[in-house]
């Protein structure tokens, strides 16, 4: 746990770049995470850089996903009309040069970059960029688009984009429906705001075949087993251009195989690893990259199960679990306690929340009195960004608590694509997720309580008080005022045990001594346009 004087100076940072983010220029703040391996190699070489991760992506079209396995390989593929400085949530310029904002905060016009191409041969203008983001606005938005309305609002919500327009070829006029404090920084985000090709997208295969204007191209993708991309030779920016020829993501479940990839050269770069394997990653003479993550690890309560559809109930459940002591045993120093929704150094106060304390006691006559003594679970079997002991071993450790109490705990547990499947199937008392923020800003996190997308909002929840303060939240400048709406919704989450809290987790990479230049950012998206590896 960090010293309050580190707290509150991480805080200011986040501050910082919600005021930037606010503003008409272009400027540098920081939230918390930085280049590995120092600075990298300026010629272009003929290496590959392979990337192994825990499963293939859900797809590769940003409209269609919202997993941090798609987002690895978006990111070096797509770009935005923004993008975030390489050690931090502040905006500076992408495919957008400049932009302006209005005095009442509702229009930006940006001014749209020149000599830009698709992968696929296709001009980017003004024009494209509308395409791509008109696609996920209403009534073209479809249900299977599950970061559109969180990040482009809706009308029914009476938030997001209102109208967009591309008067020429270097103009893009958005106009919002309100004010929105993070709107800059929804539009550098990893998912739905990439800029995609509208012809690839007229034919509908971005999902499987991505196309963008960014320094490396898509080649191929062999499911459960590799997705491979080569530099993009005629990339509009020299100076940042892909220093490796070749990119290769390559898939492995288990954390002790991708170890061993590393080890045997099979790999340049992994994640998904716990602390359990950094002392063998490190004795195999391979590094380990470790920063504060920006996520949340979570149970969630369906609050619309009949088990769970009262607070009563989810507390009764809650008391039943000692999550300092689960924490403490199953990460071992590598994640801590979460009081908050909000990892604590990025929360726009000081956290004063109240979760439900421990008492077994209390739990054990409560859910009997309630008639709880089955609870139905599911879990995710893989690592996760958040959560490196994967999901099974997570549920297992709160089945144990809850079996000292009374209640069975069953557990289905399902790999990572059919998981997101289940989840919104609905068919569970409580399930276990978590999140990695997109942009640094409250409202990322508080908002996913809001929406009605159950992709997003996995405890189904339904509240209009807290959707009122987040229209709020959104529409207030940062500063204190808007420190303390988001404070109230923190109160509110809390008071309705909707989440059952776990952990905020570091971001762990492991690489090979003679790989750097990657960027591994606060969102926990690993940029691979400046990596390199020596001999």
């Amino acid at each position: 746990m960090a010293s309050t004087k580190a707290q509150i100076s991480r805080r200011n940072f986040v501050k910082a770049m919600a005021a930037v983010s606010a503003g008409s220029a272009f400027a540098l703040a920081g939230c918390g995470s930085q280049r590995a391996g120092g600075s990298s190699k300026s010629a272009n070489g003929d290496f590959t850089i392979t990337f192994a991760q825990a499963s293939d992506p859900r797809g590769l079209d940003p409209a269609m996903v919202d997993d941090g396995e798609s987002a690895m390989v978006m990111v070096q593929v797509y770009e935005n009309l923004l993008q975030y400085e390489d050690d931090s949530c502040a905006v500076k310029p992408g495919l957008a040069e400049s932009y302006e904002v209005s005095d009442d905060g509702l229009t930006y016009t940006f001014k749209i970059r020149t000599g830009v191409k698709y992968h696929d041969g296709t001009d980017f203008n003004a024009a494209a960029a509308k395409a791509s983001i008109e696609r996920q606005l209403e009534p073209q938005r479809t249900e299977d688009m599950p970061y559109a309305a969180f990040t482009f609002g809706s009308e029914a919500d009476g938030n997001g984009i209102a109208s967009i327009d591309a008067p020429d070829d270097t103009t893009l006029v958005i106009k919002l429906r309100a004010a929105s404090t993070a709107f800059l920084a929804n539009l550098a985000m990893c998912m739905a705001s990439p800029i995609v090709s509208p012809t690839a997208a007229e034919g509908g295969k971005l999902n499987e075949s991505p196309v963008g204007t960014g320094p490396y191209k898509f080649v191929s993708w062999t499911k459960n087993s590799d997705i491979k991309l080569e530099r993009n030779e005629d990339y509009w920016d020299k100076d940042n251009a892909g220093k490796a020829k070749n990119i290769v993501f390559r898939f492995i479940a288990e954390s002790a195989s991708r170890v061993t990839a590393l080890a045997n050269g099979e790999a340049d770069i992994i994640s998904g690893i716990d602390e359990a394997v950094v002392s063998q990653v490190e004795n195999n003479g391979d590094k380990v990259y470790k920063t504060d993550g920006m996520n949340i690890n979570y149970l969630a309560f369906n609050t619309q199960s009949e088990t769970f559809k009262t607070a009563d109930a989810r507390k009764a459940f809650a008391k039943a679990v000692n999550v300092q002591e689960l924490v403490d045993s199953l990460y071992n120093g590598y994640a801590t306690y979460a009081n908050s929704v909000m990892p604590l150094w990025m929360a726009p106060y000081d956290s004063d929340i109240q979760q439900t304390q421990y008492d077994p006691d209390a739990a054990k006559s409560e859910l009997a009195a309630l008639g709880i003594t089955k609870v139905k679970c599911i879990t995710y079997s893989v690592s996760r960004p958040y959560n490196g002991k994967g999901g099974t071993a997570l549920a297992e450790s709160v089945q144990g608590y809850l079996s000292k109490v009374g209640v069975d705990m069953t557990i289905d547990q399902f790999d990572w694509t059919s998981y997101k499947d289940a989840v919104q199937a609905g068919n569970y008392d409580v399930c276990f997720y978590g999140w990695n923020g997109d942009n640094g800003d409250p409202d990322n996190f508080m908002n996913l309580l809001s929406v009605d997308d159950t992709a997003m909002n996995v405890a189904r929840y339904s509240n209009d008080e807290y959707k009122a303060l987040i229209a709020k939240g959104l529409s207030t400048p940062a500063g204190s005022e808007r420190d303390d709406v988001y404070h109230q919704c923190e109160q509110i989450v809390a008071e309705d045990q909707v989440w059952l809290p776990i952990s905020h987790s570091q971001n762990l990479l492991g690489h090979k001594a003679n790989v750097e230049g990657y960027v591994y950012h606060p969102t926990a998206v690993v940029f691979l346009r400046n990596c390199t590896k020596s001999a």
